[in-house]
């Protein structure tokens, strides 16, 4: 399986393959096809950025059962649908900023899919082809404004809020991985993908009827329950199976 980068060296930004070698640069072509360059660039020269630049990060809330039940939500018959901006997105090790206008934020450790090409109306059969890879992401999110409000558009849009990476992984099997968030390296969070309440090809699918999917956007899948508060000083890991490990400090 490879893991696609994005990454900064010499003041350019590049897409490149992790390997262990270093990483080996390449050029999008594409329809999802990358030209591989002769060029590889050794890691201890690469910093990690977010390794995709979503038009938009489509959210599913409530997507694990355990999590609807710890929120006192019940199980949706439907995916629960929000938006976080292209602004909240960060990469590896940039910092979580909390802000002002908040007193509690928490973390949520999330399965994240890529979109790899245009969709509009995809069915669900055909959902799977139009995935690049899979990432780790965590849906940072203003706990005490999103009851204040009702809604989650502000809780949910702060920018930093959308920590993505390290890489995208093509090939993965989504079905039944398992997802870990660690606050200051202690599990709060443990479960795996197949505890979703509705997968990837259906929310690929339910998502592409409602608005067009581009290359680069990304899904987020939903969080299983142990969401807690994060605080200054804190460092937060994703840990998904077959990905590997975001890490992001709290500033």
């Amino acid at each position: 399986m490879r893991r696609f980068v994005r990454f900064e060296t010499d003041g350019k930004i590049l897409f490149g393959l992790w390997e262990e070698e270093g990483v080996k640069v390449v050029r999008p072509k594409g329809d999802g096809l990358w030209e591989e360059l002769h060029e590889t660039i050794p890691t201890s020269r690469v910093k990690l950025l977010a390794p995709c630049e979503p038009t938009k990060v489509v959210a599913v809330g409530l997507n694990y059962r355990d999590h609807a039940q710890e929120t006192g939500h019940p199980v949706p018959e439907e995916p629960v649908l929000f938006i976080k901006p292209s602004t909240s997105v960060i990469g590896p090790k940039e910092a979580i900023k909390l802000p002002d206008s908040s007193e509690r934020v928490d973390y949520e450790a999330e399965l994240a899919v890529v979109i790899g090409k245009r969709a509009y109306k995809v069915e669900e059969a055909e959902a799977l082809n139009y995935v690049w890879g899979y990432t780790c992401l965590n849906d940072v999110t203003a706990r005490d404004l999103q009851a204040k409000d009702g809604q989650w558009t502000r809780s949910k849009s702060f920018d930093t809020f959308c920590p993505l990476g390290p890489w995208i992984v093509e090939g993965l099997e989504p079905w039944d991985l398992k997802i870990e968030g660690l606050l200051n390296g202690e599990v709060r969070q443990s479960s795996r993908t197949s505890n979703l309440v509705f997968h990837v090809p259906k929310l690929i699918s339910f998502v592409s009827h409602i608005m067009t999917l581009l290359p680069g956007d990304v899904i987020a899948t939903g969080t299983p329950s142990g969401i807690g508060p994060m605080k200054r000083g804190d460092r937060f890991q994703v840990r998904i199976e077959g990905i590997g490990v975001l890490e992001n400090p709290v500033e």
